[in-house]
């Protein structure tokens, strides 16, 4: 009874009120992490994300306590411009602008009637001094986040900051040299790229020959050995880390790519195998029987006829593979270490043992999601076919 009634609730929800709260839920998330990536680590560290389009930090305690006297942007009293940097750098601190609000301009008070703002306040009417003067311009959005992620920048400031004061840290040259820095995500991006795209074209090519073998060749076991591919599906990798690495090892192949693209060619082929030999077992028999008929071989008949009409099952195939290797973190971690690292294992080291540099993971957060949202996106026309290959049969 109880079950019929949620079912009764639940078909009175329109589905495209679900479809919508999916989607924002996947979209908020990722909007905040951009915005995030985007803003200067002085925001980030006082405000969420959401506040971007407010007004900046301390214009509104600069309002409320200096606007009627120094004026909205500060110049209205010439011998006290606070749009001038050396006047500004006098005060640049609570404790420094507290004492000279409490100090008397003219025989009176400096702040009149007016109460002297608290320490909070003065920080915040000090950030926003700094920001219109030009002593800490602080944009509402910048690129520096991602720029000293992918150099893998280590300081106090910016790298932009830093190679136009001429005083970059010891590891960053201030050219292009500074884009494969080992430490930064750039290296991390190509040594990713190295990793996934062999490890996502061979399961395909060999899963695709495999499939087709499977599917229209007649040979002795075959439908047993397909059993025994199906069940490989359920077998974890991490059972299988501690005799391959021995075996790598005695082979020479830790600290190569060759050996991250064998492991995950192996782990990936029972699932490419069982979806390409589906998808090809669901054409019509009528198409090869009518090209072996004309006199093609198999080879003619897997490139010509076979590979054009699975190209939904190899799309399909080639999303899932390239996610599971970009954002495989263990195998990566195994046999390649901080020999190659690739961008799951950088993101990791953006942030020091003491916390230090945390802003710069929503930079390289983005920067690892980005490439695969796009290969996703250009194929997913072909997605929800691949996935339902050989579902049906006709």
């Amino acid at each position: 009874m109880n079950r019929d009634k949620v079912n009764n609730f639940l078909n009175k929800i329109p589905k495209n009120v679900i479809i919508a709260f999916m989607v924002i839920v996947w979209i908020v998330p990722t909007l905040g992490l951009l915005i995030t990536s985007l803003r200067p680590v002085q925001s980030i560290n006082s405000s969420g994300w959401w506040t971007i389009l407010s007004a900046p930090v301390g214009s509104k305690a600069y309002e409320e306590n200096c606007a009627s006297c120094h004026g909205e942007d500060g110049t209205l009293i010439a011998e006290a411009d606070l749009t001038d940097p050396e006047l500004v750098s006098t005060f640049d601190r609570s404790i420094l602008l507290i004492a000279a609000l409490e100090k008397e301009y003219n025989g009176q008070p400096h702040m009149g009637t007016q109460p002297v703002p608290d320490s909070q306040t003065a920080a915040d009417i000090a950030v926003h001094l700094k920001n219109i003067s030009g002593i800490e311009k602080r944009p509402r959005v910048t690129l520096n986040n991602y720029i000293d992620a992918i150099v893998g920048y280590r300081g106090t400031r910016t790298y932009v900051d830093d190679c136009a004061a001429g005083t970059p840290p010891l590891d960053i040259n201030c050219d292009t040299s500074d884009l494969l820095n080992p430490r930064g995500m750039g290296r991390a991006f190509v040594n990713s790229l190295l990793v996934t795209i062999p490890a996502t074209l061979l399961p395909i090519f060999l899963a695709a020959l495999a499939g087709y073998a499977f599917a229209w060749l007649e040979f002795k076991g075959r439908m047993i050995l397909f059993a025994i591919l199906v069940g490989l599906q359920v077998v974890p990798l991490q059972m299988t880390m501690v005799p391959i690495s021995r075996t790598y090892a005695e082979l020479g192949l830790n600290g190569t790519f060759l050996g991250v693209w064998l492991f995950h060619t192996g782990f990936g082929m029972p699932y490419a195998i069982y979806l390409m030999r589906n998808f090809l077992g669901s054409l019509p028999s009528d198409l090869f029987e009518s090209a072996y008929l004309d006199g093609a071989s198999h080879w003619t008949a897997f490139y010509k006829l076979a590979i054009p009409l699975a190209m939904p099952a190899i799309a399909s195939l080639g999303i899932f593979q390239f996610l599971w290797v970009w954002n495989d973190l263990l195998v990566a971690l195994v046999f390649l270490g901080s020999s190659k690292p690739v961008m799951t294992y950088q993101i990791s080291n953006m942030v020091s043992s003491l916390g230090a540099g945390w802003h710069l993971l929503t930079a390289a957060a983005f920067l690892s999601m980005l490439l695969p949202m796009i290969v996703f996106f250009a194929l997913q026309r072909y997605f929800v076919r691949g996935m339902l290959a050989g579902a049906v049969k006709g």
